[in-house]
């Protein structure tokens, strides 16, 4: 397994980041694994040199930080690895029933503080590597939220501080208010980019590139889409329970050049000898700013193909082809 820093800091990460949303408790979602379902998966992903692992808060309402930080204590020493988590959505179990109370949402001062020191103890760590914030919120003022997670880094219970899906001006925004007040800015940009979705290409991925931001893009593989494996009567019958159950996943993706680009994915990877998903993750790892896409996986095999796509060398004609026909989507993830 190859590593890089995080971006401009010292910090180093694996090329792979493992997602911890896959383990938790189904009560949260019918595909999510228990513990005892998710052991090997996770002491694998050590064996093939992950040592990134990112989580939040509202997993399983809080079930997959617990697992998260128990399986690190049981497979790595805590010096070598990278724990992150997020904040921002409520911590429930059922968000179409539970009502949140104020306060248990969002960024403002009170939640962060709250927030960050819930998630030091379900870890059963004493400090947080990458924390991060879920979504901007536009309720909160960014000096509120920008000092206090400088705060909580100066605590020594945070050391670095990240963010995920938002528009590129609001990225910028945060960023200039801690440069301004000599606050922590943004290592990282977690985001919603994969080969069927490429809108970040537009904004956010020019300004991480230009500030020497980390990118680490959430849903490499379009949620499952791009493995290879999904139909358009998913719905009905797909073949596994998250395609049939992952609503966000047909709502984003399931459109004709979606499946065009898919099937081109697929053909290539014939060509290769390796996966969709492989290439899929390969072509992420090509692209500048990329440092590690987040990747989910409920079965050993996911595991390896992730990894093997660290190795694998695209040319430029092929990374063209890959992108051939893609058409552009509304913009999704933010919210």
């Amino acid at each position: 397994m190859q590593t890089t820093r995080l971006g401009r800091t010292g910090l180093v990460v694996s090329r792979i980041a493992l997602g911890m949303m896959t383990y938790g408790t189904p009560k949260w979602r019918p595909w999510v694994l228990d513990e005892d379902a998710s052991r090997p998966l996770v002491k694998r992903a050590v064996e093939l040199g992950v040592n990134f692992f990112d989580t939040a808060d509202m997993y399983s309402a809080g079930e997959s930080e617990v697992l998260s930080g128990r399986f690190v204590r049981e497979f790595c020493r805590r010096e070598e690895v990278v724990i992150a988590t997020k904040l921002f959505f409520p911590v429930v179990m059922d968000p179409k029933t539970a009502r949140p109370g104020p306060n248990t949402q969002g960024l403002g001062r009170k939640r962060i503080f709250h927030a960050v020191d819930d998630s030091l103890r379900r870890l059963g760590t004493d400090y947080i590597d990458l924390y991060q914030i879920h979504r901007f919120d536009p309720q909160v003022p960014v000096e509120e939220t920008m000092e206090a997670l400088h705060e909580v880094v100066k605590a020594g219970k945070v050391r670095h501080l990240g963010a995920s899906s938002m528009w590129a001006w609001q990225f910028a925004k945060m960023q200039d208010a801690a440069r301004r007040h000599g606050w922590t800015p943004f290592s990282s940009m977690q985001n919603h980019y994969n080969l069927a979705y490429r809108e970040e290409e537009r904004e956010m991925l020019p300004l991480c590139r230009d500030q020497g931001v980390a990118v680490l893009p959430w849903s490499p593989l379009a949620r499952g889409f791009l493995a290879g494996n999904r139909t358009a009567a998913d719905k009905s019958a797909g073949a596994t329970s998250r395609a049939q159950t992952d609503d966000l996943a047909q709502n984003y993706y399931y459109r004709a050049s979606d499946f065009a680009t898919a099937d081109r994915l697929k053909a290539m990877a014939a060509d290769k000898g390796v996966s969709p998903a492989t290439l899929a993750y390969a072509w992420l790892l090509h692209q500048p700013a990329v440092t590690a896409p987040i990747v989910g996986a409920s079965k050993l095999p996911q595991l390896d193909d992730a990894a093997a796509a660290v190795e694998l060398r695209l040319s430029a004609d092929e990374l063209k082809a890959l992108g051939e026909g893609y058409e552009p989507h509304p913009v999704l993830g933010h919210a």
